[in-house]
């Protein structure tokens, strides 16, 4: 039995995946997800989640927004746009048997409360000119002069790219052509996969930056990024970087908060109660920054108003803490629950190491490191990079030591 975590949403019963349509809105936040009902394990006829709540971490579900039929097989990650107070859906509808190929269509609020949606009309497909083998995740951002759109899509010959459209009025779109585009062949400074699932290009800090998950061959890796140039649809990469380690962050979804910050939200994998009939949660949100050419997430500071006092000998009185770590080299910080060890990490040479039970994760580390504990959830965030996994508590409160750097601890509570 998997405790449910209390600071990352988790579907009440069912399987969820990727969070989108991430927007505040009249002093509240809503989510959206995807969502297959009944089920602890993904299936193609997914739904349109949705919770709303005061801030990210007091979330709560609300009936299906978008669900299969009217054509669709399965409603797959996309965008939210309000627009003078008008919202729109941009989503990925799929069809079988060829569901990697979708195509994108619109939805519309029936109410003030965005709870029922009515399906309008696909506005976009593959275009017929390249050879595609995958094609979906709509992203919609205002521009000066009208609207652009981008769409992953993955070439038959390994080519990742994020396709351009472009509207001056959110209903006809024309296709453009290719935003950004890699070789899955190239790997230098990081590999980034042969399909980019939910390619973003946003600003951060004055520059742009494109943001994806990492595909190849139906196996899911992780969110890299590159930072460079933007005009006109198209992207100009002049570096490239990895986000997230670890087994569990994908899917990250971009967003502004509620004072206009960019932020990034991922799915975790990993995390689940089969026998309770839920799987899977959203991590906590991360306000990202520049530091020359990397990408750097935080973890959102609305989180601060539920951190409690301070904890004595880092024993938290739950399963819940905010913990920063100042590591010396080859310094090991170890989180246990009951009489066993949850978590280790270790630092060595500028290298953190994270094992869980029988896996172990390594990524690049300097400075302070900070850890979120939320019950069977583990999330890392340094300078250059973070960190998700599912951890399995024995007991009903969680220890952290550090053998010789400094340990600062932190309960959550509500």
């Amino acid at each position: 039995m998997t405790m449910r975590p209390s600071f990352h949403f988790t579907a009440e019963r069912g399987w969820i995946n990727d969070p989108h349509g991430i927007t505040a809105r009249d002093g509240e936040y809503h989510v959206f997800f995807q969502y297959v009902p009944e089920r602890t394990t993904w299936a193609p006829n997914c739904h349109w989640g949705h919770a709303t709540g005061a801030d990210l971490f007091s979330l709560t579900e609300l009936p299906v927004a978008i669900a299969p039929g009217e054509g669709d097989d399965g409603i797959w990650t996309g965008s939210l746009v309000a627009d003078n107070g008008r919202a729109r859906i941009f989503y990925t509808a799929t069809t079988q048997p060829d569901i990697g190929i979708g195509r994108v269509r619109v939805a519309t609020p029936d109410d003030e409360g965005w709870i029922a949606w009515s399906k309008g009309a696909v506005v976009a497909e593959a275009p017929a000119e390249l050879d595609i083998i995958a094609y979906r995740d709509p992203f919609v951002v205002k521009e000066p002069d009208g609207w652009r759109m981008f769409l992953g899509a993955g070439l038959a010959d390994g080519t990742a790219t994020a396709l351009s459209y472009v509207s001056t009025d959110l209903e006809r779109w024309a296709y453009e052509g290719i935003a950004l585009q890699r070789s899955t062949n190239e790997s230098d400074p990081v590999w980034m996969g042969a399909l980019w699932e939910c390619p973003q290009i946003i600003e951060v800090d004055g520059r742009h930056v494109m943001v994806s998950s990492v595909w190849d061959d139906d196996v899911l890796h992780y969110a890299g990024y590159a930072i460079g140039r933007y005009a006109g649809g198209v992207f100009t990469a002049e570096s490239w970087g990895r986000l997230t380690y670890g087994s569990s962050y994908y899917a990250p979804s971009f967003f502004r908060d509620a004072q206009g910050r960019p932020c990034l939200s991922f799915w975790m994998r990993g995390i689940a109660d089969v026998e309770a009939g839920w799987a899977s949660a959203h991590s906590v949100p991360h306000v990202l920054t520049l530091d020359g050419d990397r990408l750097v997430a935080t973890p959102h500071p609305d989180l601060d108003a539920y951190r409690g006092r301070v904890v004595d000998d880092a024993r938290l009185p739950g399963l819940a803490g905010d913990l920063r770590w100042s590591p010396a080299d080859r310094d090991e910080l170890r989180i246990s629950s009951g009489d066993e060890l949850a978590a280790t990490l270790r630092v060595a040479d500028g290298e953190l190491v994270v094992k869980v039970g029988g896996d172990e994760w390594s990524m690049p580390a300097s400075g302070d490191i900070r850890v979120l504990l939320d019950g069977p959830v583990l999330e890392v965030s340094v300078p250059t990079g973070v960190l998700g996994a599912a951890i399995a508590p024995a007991g009903d409160r969680l220890t952290a030591t550090s053998v010789e750097g400094g340990l600062e601890a932190y309960e959550l509570a509500r």
